[in-house]
């Protein structure tokens, strides 16, 4: 009876158009990667607030998907497209989160080597 309802399901996942992916939000995902990741580094760099820095980079990555579709689905082609607008803001919260989790461990490292050594 599991291998019957396993087979069933796997069946039914194959069907369903959730899990067709398109080339172009592969790209849209790339693209709002790259724009957040610009985004934290120069925001982390000038102000040295990694909250900014990701509330930032994700805001502007969302805001040149929302402004790209649009652009794309009232002015080009007449149709506004969701997923390329979650593909875009999920490749901005990926890249914020990521720069977000690793940035400034160097130097609270430093700080509490120099607090060691000066004890």
């Amino acid at each position: 009876m599991k291998t019957l309802l396993i087979l069933f399901a796997l069946f039914c996942f194959n069907l369903s158009s959730a899990q067709v992916t398109l080339e172009d939000d592969g790209l849209h995902f790339t693209v709002g990667a790259a724009i957040s990741s610009v985004t934290y580094t120069y925001v982390y760099s000038k102000t040295k607030n990694k909250n900014k820095a990701f509330w930032y980079s994700f805001g502007l990555s969302s805001l040149a998907g929302l402004s790209k579709e649009f652009y794309d689905g009232y002015i080009i082609t007449g149709k506004f497209d969701n997923s390329e607008l979650i593909s875009t803001m999920l490749g901005g919260l990926s890249a914020s989160y990521t720069f977000n989790i690793f940035t400034g461990k160097r130097k609270k490292k430093k700080k509490e080597e120099l607090l060691a050594a000066s004890n």
